[in-house]
C-alpha cells in the first residue's frame, strides 16, 4: 500500500488527512525503520507493508468505532505504537496513554512523539497487571485498545480493569477470533464486560483476515483482577 492509496482508502472511510498528518505518517515510517536497526521493534520494514500492516491496520479500528468524540484512550502493550499512534495522528484531539513493559520501546515512543510533535500522549513503563491495579489509572479510561498482544481471555484481564464503567474495550485480532471469543466469554463477563459487536474484514491487497471485537464495560471489575504479573497468561479465566 503506497502513501497515495493509504490516503485515498482512509478518505473513502470519511477520514481526511491534512498535509501535516500525511507528513507525520511519513516521519513515523522513517523513525520506525531507523530505530529498528538499533532495537527489535518490528519485522515489517518495507514502506508499503508498514503503511498497510501497521498504519492502515491500526486506523481500521476507526471504521467500526467513533474516534471523533473527545476520548481518553489507553493502549496496552503497544510495542512500536500500534494501534494508538496511527489513530492519534488521524484523530489529534485524543488523549492517549501507552503502557508497555519494555523500557526501550518507551524510549522510542517518547522520541517519536517529540519528533512528530504529538500533544496529549503519555508513556508509562509498567506491566499491564501492575498498571491495572494502580488506583490512579484503574477504571479511568473511556477506551482501551490492544492489538494482537495475547489471547482474548488473557487480554480481557489486562485491559478491562482500566476501562471506566460505561467505557469500551476494543481488541484487534487477526484470524481465529471466533474461537478466542468463545473461550474468552467467561473472562469478559467476570471482568465486568459485555460483548457488543464483532466485525470481520479483509485487509486490502493481501486479503488477510482481521477482526475488531468491541466490549462494553457494564460493571466494575472485581478488585482481585488483574492478578499478579504472569498469572493471567499462565492460568487464564476460562
Amino acid at each position: 500500500m503506497n502513501t497515495e492509496l493509504f490516503i485515498k482508502m482512509l478518505e473513502e472511510k470519511g477520514i481526511e488527512l491534512s498535509p501535516q498528518q500525511i507528513n507525520q505518517y511519513e516521519q513515523y515510517f522513517h523513525l520506525l525503520v531507523e530505530w529498528n536497526e538499533k532495537m527489535n521493534l518490528t519485522a515489517i520494514t518495507e514502506k508499503e507493508d508498514v503503511y498497510l500492516k501497521h498504519f492502515y491496520d491500526s486506523v481500521s479500528a476507526a471504521f467500526y468505532y467513533d474516534f471523533s468524540k473527545p476520548l481518553s484512550l489507553c493502549d496496552v502493550g503497544a510495542g512500536a505504537g500500534f494501534p494508538s499512534i496511527p489513530i492519534k495522528i488521524a484523530f489529534p484531539h485524543l488523549q492517549v496513554t501507552i503502557v508497555d513493559s519494555l523500557n526501550k520501546r518507551i524510549t522510542f515512543l517518547e522520541n517519536l512523539a517529540k519528533e512528530l510533535q504529538l500533544d496529549g500522549v503519555t508513556f508509562i513503563h509498567d506491566r499491564a497487571e501492575t498498571f491495572g491495579q494502580n488506583k490512579e489509572y484503574r477504571e479511568q479510561y473511556d477506551l482501551v485498545t490492544a492489538r494482537a498482544v495475547a489471547r482474548l481471555s488473557v487480554l480481557s484481564e489486562l485491559c478491562l480493569p482500566l476501562v471506566r464503567v460505561g467505557g469500551t474495550f476494543v481488541a484487534m485480532k487477526a484470524a481465529h477470533a471466533k474461537d478466542e471469543l468463545e473461550v474468552g466469554k467467561k473472562a469478559i463477563a467476570t471482568l465486568g464486560g459485555s460483548l457488543k459487536e464483532t466485525y470481520s474484514f479483509l485487509l486490502p491487497i493481501e486479503e488477510s483476515e482481521r477482526n475488531i471485537i468491541i466490549v462494553e464495560k457494564v460493571k466494575a471489575t472485581p478488585k482481585k483482577y488483574p492478578r499478579k504479573p504472569g498469572t493471567p497468561n499462565k492460568t487464564p479465566i476460562e
